[in-house]
């Protein structure tokens, strides 16, 4: 059985949404195969893809919304 996604909170959503217009270094703890990890980067885009949300960061980086634990001091909540 897969990790089902949780849809994160609007409020979240429109967090993430004004750091990547705003293009400012952002810093992002997020689960990874049941790891925190820790990174520093740009958020340059947002994609869905098998109804699964992502935001991309400058380096490439692809990371799944749910998974993210802290962005900045603002913590990650579930669902609108």
């Amino acid at each position: 059985m897969g990790d089902i996604y949780k849809t994160v909170s609007c409020h979240f959503y429109d967090e993430l949404e004004a750091l990547a217009v705003k293009k400012v270094l952002t810093k992002i703890t997020y689960s990874e195969n049941e790891n925190e990890k820790y990174i520093e980067d740009i958020i340059v885009d947002f994609k869905t893809k098998n109804k699964e949300e992502f935001l991309i960061l400058k380096n490439g980086v692809n990371i799944r919304l749910d998974k993210i634990i802290k962005i900045n001091d603002l913590i990650y909540k579930t669902n609108c």
